[in-house]
């Protein structure tokens, strides 16, 4: 009886052990450390590269069998497109040069540009689909593409970047690299906000559908140089009508991310570079048609993601003037937004020295990871874990640069 009685308590003991180390074994990501991409899997982590030079955020496949990851070559703007097969273990190299690589959403076939030719990878053979192309993203069906192409500079100027659809089918062989398009919309040689806030529409990147389909958000550029300090964030509908543009924005900044079932857009607002300051950086929602502003005064937010169709986890900072002493810069610590109420709250306290970056809400454990770190340019921060409201945080993984978490 003695015995049965240990045993029970033995039992009472480990099994809230199993039940909360459980969720952990359910994530699988992908990140880099030290320029190599890593796995985390069954909470184990395994090294796929060993060259350091992946800088990239790897791409998982629908299915989450499959990564893509980039691998720069000693040949500058020059970088190896390879996959990897976590059921086999298999590594492929897709292309010699390959970018911005983008998973079918209905099978594992891969997209990607060659020197600004549009491919398609069924992971045996490659196929030529589009020519003159900036950047893309899939059509929600896996039916075929929207497409960028950038502007060009004439005798009289810029001219504006335009959006083009093509259809693939899943005979790639028939495709035709030239033509086959239908014009979507071509962007005003100039865009803005107001008349003293404008720029030229050279580039749209970062196309992004809604989660209906019926909206599609993008990133509006000027050349290189003057990209780091304004760009414009924007929407059109899926039929290349109703276009607006929202406001000025920083790449460098919170990428745009549409809310997982609903047709709201949240991103950073402010122009110019972080090294004019630590301000003028505003989290906004754009609720098709509604609009709001959520970052308080004296505050600015440096990235954030969805949590639920109505909250958000922001990563958040003082406003600041810009130093060349790192050690001065603001470091930043969590904060989550609920967007009904209003309310914002507090729920990271980093120790001195340590600020809370790159936060990213994971649905399948419903648990909040980020990178802390010692500034923004940290590329050895560790990955943190903890509830959503901040609590039972642990450190999770160590020195990390970029994660990418399957989100099924």
């Amino acid at each position: 009886m003695k015995k049965a009685f240990i045993l029970t308590i033995v039992l009472f003991l480990l099994f809230p052990l199993a039940t909360s180390a459980a969720p952990f074994a359910q994530v699988k990501a992908a990140f880099i450390r030290e320029g190599n991409v890593w796995t985390l899997v069954d909470e184990k982590e395994k090294q796929l590269t060993n060259t350091g030079n992946v800088h990239s955020k790897p791409k998982w496949s629908t299915d989450g069998t499959l990564i893509a990851y980039q691998v720069e070559t000693l040949n500058e703007g020059q970088s190896e497109l390879w996959t990897y097969n976590l059921h086999t273990g298999q590594k492929k190299r897709i292309s010699y040069n390959g970018t911005s690589p983008g998973w079918a959403p209905h099978k594992n076939h891969l997209a990607y540009i060659n020197n600004g030719i549009l491919d398609i990878s069924d992971l045996n053979r490659f196929y030529n689909i589009a020519t003159g192309v900036s950047d893309y993203t899939w059509i929600p069906d896996g039916s075929g593409f929207l497409l960028s192409s950038s502007g060009t500079l004439n005798p009289d100027g810029w001219s504006s970047a335009s959006l083009f659809t093509k259809k693939a089918g899943d005979n790639f062989k028939d495709i035709v690299l030239f033509g086959g398009v239908e014009p979507f919309f071509t962007l005003p040689k100039e865009i803005g906000t107001n008349e003293q806030n404008k720029l030229i529409a050279v580039n749209a990147e970062e196309l992004t559908y809604s989660p209906s389909g019926k909206w599609i958000s993008f990133v509006v550029s000027p050349t290189a140089s003057w990209s780091m300090d304004s760009d414009m964030v924007c929407v059109i509908d899926s039929l290349g009508k109703n276009f607006e543009v929202l406001d000025e924005m920083i790449l460098q900044v919170g990428q745009p991310k549409w809310s997982s079932s609903t047709d709201t857009l949240a991103y950073i607002a402010g122009g110019g570079r972080i090294v004019f300051g630590f301000k003028n950086k505003d989290l906004k929602l754009k609720e098709m048609p509604a609009s709001g502003t959520y970052t308080p005064a004296d505050y600015a937010d440096l990235d954030f993601d969805w949590m639920t169709d109505n909250s958000l986890v922001v990563s958040r900072i003082k406003e600041q003037e810009w130093t060349n002493d790192f050690s001065k810069h603001p470091l930043p610590v969590l904060y989550t937004l609920n967007i009904d109420s209003k309310k914002q709250t507090k729920i990271t306290s980093p120790p001195k020295g340590y600020g809370d970056y790159a936060p990213q809400y994971i649905p399948s454990i419903e648990k909040l990871a980020w990178l802390r770190g010692k500034s923004l340019t940290d590329t050895k921060r560790d990955l943190w874990i903890g509830n959503a409201d901040g609590t039972d945080a642990m450190e999770w993984v160590r020195d990390i640069e970029e994660i990418v978490f399957y989100p099924g």
